[in-house]
């Protein structure tokens, strides 16, 4: 067992040299790479530096290398957390984002001055005492702490953000590979956590031995996503629009809203805009001669749906129509829907039995009978 940790620990080492490589001298995957990423990749880096050292023998089994090691736990959630917001909402880096990193800085510092700096005798005495034990478990506390603090609010980011996409886009947004980073990250906490709360009750051998392995998935997990970010750059972009503002301080009465309204109603009916399976607010907004946050009022004020539920509800209707006619029966269920302005299979589904209160086959062959 100890034998396979090691050669992970080489490997993982090897390609976060390799990756921090490519980017330092590849200016085409510098320019693509999220800053982020590069920073996860680094902090990985520091983590496995020292463990690398400390199984080489090269300064003998020193433990310090060890402790050197846990100057990278705190930074893998907060970076997470960073690179999950820059991404979703398209921030630059902003030098007000490294408060995130001073419970990292004062971690680093108590690592230094309580483990490292210390002489043997001291370590021996603390370790005699068991006072050196009940650190260690305080600072596997504060790490678990602080990453699933972090790992909680990237979560809550990219939910926040995909409910937001309901209100600017008419159709399904691919974050698959987004959202099972985020999923995985937090799956290997859950585990680590587990086994702590188990170490707590005499079993600690089972949390020193699991906990290298635990922390080794996250760097993989890591270096996954690394790869590919540099290979497939376009895979955490989603496609911009327009950001949506309060439409608190929209000067439109009452009359003004029923008067769009109906004039959107026209537009739907005569122009069919929701055939256009990547239809956004503003495209929409703009046709109707009024800026984003005053249709995002009628919508919600005036109509009851957001963007996302209204562009679908007249794609349903047409796909009703659709059936009815003669080109149906070359067409699948699925195809009709394409043909209605749907891009996901899951999102007519949804949408239909949403709308309809069943699924598009029962609703047809109630149609028969």
């Amino acid at each position: 067992m100890q034998t396979l940790f090691n050669q992970l620990v080489y490997f993982g080492f090897m390609q976060s040299l390799f990756l921090l490589f490519i980017y330092s001298f590849s200016k085409k995957n510098r320019k693509n790479i999220n800053g982020y990423i590069a920073f996860l990749v680094f902090a990985l880096l520091i983590g496995l530096s020292g463990r690398v050292l400390y199984i080489s023998e090269v300064f003998g089994k020193n433990f310090r290398l060890i402790a050197f090691s846990e100057f990278a736990t705190l930074l893998f959630g907060t970076t997470v957390y960073l690179f999950t917001r820059s991404s979703l909402l398209k921030k630059s880096f902003s030098r007000y984002e490294l408060v995130h990193y001073v419970p990292s800085v004062f971690y680093m510092l108590f690592i230094a001055v309580y483990f490292m700096i210390p002489s043997d005798a001291i370590i021996s005495e603390r370790m005699r005492s068991g006072e050196l034990t009940r650190v260690i478990f305080l600072c596997h506390a504060i790490g678990l702490l602080v990453n699933i603090t972090y790992w909680g609010l990237s979560l809550q980011e990219f939910l926040r953000f995909k409910e937001t996409l309901k209100n600017e886009v008419s159709y399904t947004v691919k974050m698959k590979f987004f959202f099972n980073f985020i999923i995985a990250i937090g799956g290997c906490l859950l585990v680590w956590v587990t086994v702590y709360c188990i170490s707590l009750f005499g079993f600690d051998m089972l949390e020193r031995n699991a906990r290298h392995f635990i922390w080794l998935s996250i760097a993989f997990i890591v270096l996954v996503i690394a790869y590919y970010g540099m290979i497939s750059p376009d895979i955490f972009r989603i496609k911009s629009f327009e950001a949506v503002q309060k439409y608190a301080q929209s000067k439109l009465t009452t009359a003004d809203l029923n008067k769009l309204k109906t004039e959107l109603d026209i537009l739907m009916e005569e122009k069919k805009p929701y055939l256009n399976n990547k239809l956004l607010k503003a495209e929409l907004a703009e046709m109707l001669g009024v800026s984003n946050p005053e249709l995002a009022r009628l919508l919600n004020e005036n109509i009851g749906m957001n963007f996302f539920e209204y562009v679908n509800y007249y794609r349903i209707r047409e796909f009703v129509e659709l059936a009815k006619n003669e080109k149906a029966k070359n067409l699948t269920f699925f195809g009709l829907a394409q043909e209605a302005g749907f891009n996901s299979k899951t999102t007519f589904n949804k949408s239909f039995k949403k709308l309809m209160g069943t699924s598009p086959s029962a609703y047809f062959n109630n149609q028969t009978l």
